[in-house]
């Protein structure tokens, strides 16, 4: 499986950003898509994950302001971020893992994850 963002940038405090992660050879029926951050001097955190039967599940940080969809036809996970703040800048990474979990979970603290994507700068300035 290889993944692939866009979508990052800089904005102002308040402002919006799509993420979009393309995933190619993936063949597994029931796999977990997820987002992760990581941020100069702190340790990479999980924003937002959706499993394939439906389950999604976000930080509490991102609750309210980011939204996760899968478009499955497309292979393709977007990261929808509202209301930004500077504590959301960092390098945002899509990130791949099969398997199946039990209903409402994914795989947000999951450290089995199986493919990761170069990443794409977030920058959210004051």
């Amino acid at each position: 499986v290889q993944l692939a963002e866009s979508g990052g940038g800089s904005v102002q405090s308040g402002g919006s950003l799509k993420l979009s992660c393309s995933a190619s050879g993936v063949t597994a029926d029931s796999y977990c898509l997820g987002w992760f951050r990581e941020a100069p001097g702190k340790k990479r955190e999980g924003v937002a994950a959706i499993v394939t039967v439906g389950n999604s599940e976000y930080a509490e940080s991102v609750k309210g302001r980011f939204t996760i969809s899968h478009d499955k036809a497309k292979n393709t996970v977007y990261l929808e971020m509202n209301s930004l703040k500077p504590e959301d800048s960092g390098t945002y990474y899509c990130a791949y893992e099969y398997g199946i979990w039990t209903p409402g979970g994914t795989c947000l603290e999951s450290d089995l994850l199986d493919a990761w994507g170069q990443g794409t700068l977030v920058t959210v300035s004051s």
